[in-house]
């Protein structure tokens, strides 16, 4: 497989993605999430896969957030449509997968960075890894299932307080809140991980599938679908105008509110 936005390979039943734009910290666009659809959909039908492995390039960042000059200028339409599109085509995509997937998250892990993180089975970061969900800093919610996986991660609560205040946490905290499972080194990261992948590999392709359903069995669809209809919502504010504008021309934003 040749791609634009990842580096894919395949060894010893493990299938690792990276992607990688690193001039825009491996910022997810839409056809980074196309060629991550059809990279994730090529390995859970091979055979020889038992585990995958996503990642980003570089040493600053996993994925920095989703690519906001994209859809600056987008309608509350346009804003649904795409939150429903990539939650389809991605995150969703992710989560219910037969085959198991981790994030190997090394470095900034922010908005639809950490929103890819936590659509995978679970997550190993390195000990640099910040994350955070900062939309409602430019005026929008997360769009890409960060207000339901989060809570059911790390509990209400906390989740309210790194949603609202659009702040990031660092690697140990996100271990001991359980957003990530283990924290290691940055040069320890990918061989940690694929020392785990390697145990999974050896156990049952059907009962790991079985488990992965049976598992997401205990979460409700609507939540989605409420994130979905804010996060398009928010495209029809002055809110949203003044805080893309102001990402995109460096500078804090003034929000006008209710």
């Amino acid at each position: 497989m040749s791609f634009e936005n990842l580096l894919v390979s395949a060894e010893g039943g493990i299938g690792t993605i990276t992607i990688n734009r690193p001039t825009k910290l491996n910022a997810l666009n839409r056809a980074t999430i196309n060629e991550l659809n059809e990279a994730i959909t090529a390995f859970d039908t091979d055979a020889g896969v038992k585990v995958i492995i996503i990642t980003g390039s570089g040493e600053k960042a996993f994925v920095a957030g989703a690519d906001i000059a994209e859809f600056a200028n987008f309608t509350e339409e346009e804003g649904e449509k795409l939150a429903a599109l990539g939650q389809t085509l991605l995150f969703d995509l992710i989560e219910n997968l037969g085959t198991p997937v981790i994030a190997a998250v090394n470095g900034f892990a922010l908005g639809g960075g950490l929103e890819l993180a936590m659509a995978c089975h679970f997550r190993i970061a390195s000990d640099n890894a910040k994350m955070g969900l900062p939309e409602v800093s430019l005026g929008v919610i997360p769009g890409y299932g960060g207000t339901q996986r989060l809570p059911q991660l790390i509990g209400k609560g906390r989740a309210m307080e790194m949603i609202l205040t659009a702040g990031m946490i660092a690697a140990e905290d996100a271990k001991a809140w359980g957003l990530v499972n283990h924290v290691v080194s940055q040069a320890e990261l990918l061989d940690f991980t694929k020392t785990i992948a390697e145990k999974i590999a050896k156990n049952s392709p059907v009962a790991i599938s079985k488990a992965i359903t049976a598992i997401n069995a205990g979460f409700t669809k609507e939540g989605y679908n409420e994130e979905i209809r804010g996060f398009g919502q928010a495209f029809g504010t002055d809110d949203f105008k003044e805080g893309t504008t102001a990402f995109i021309e460096k500078r804090k934003p003034v929000f006008p509110g209710r």
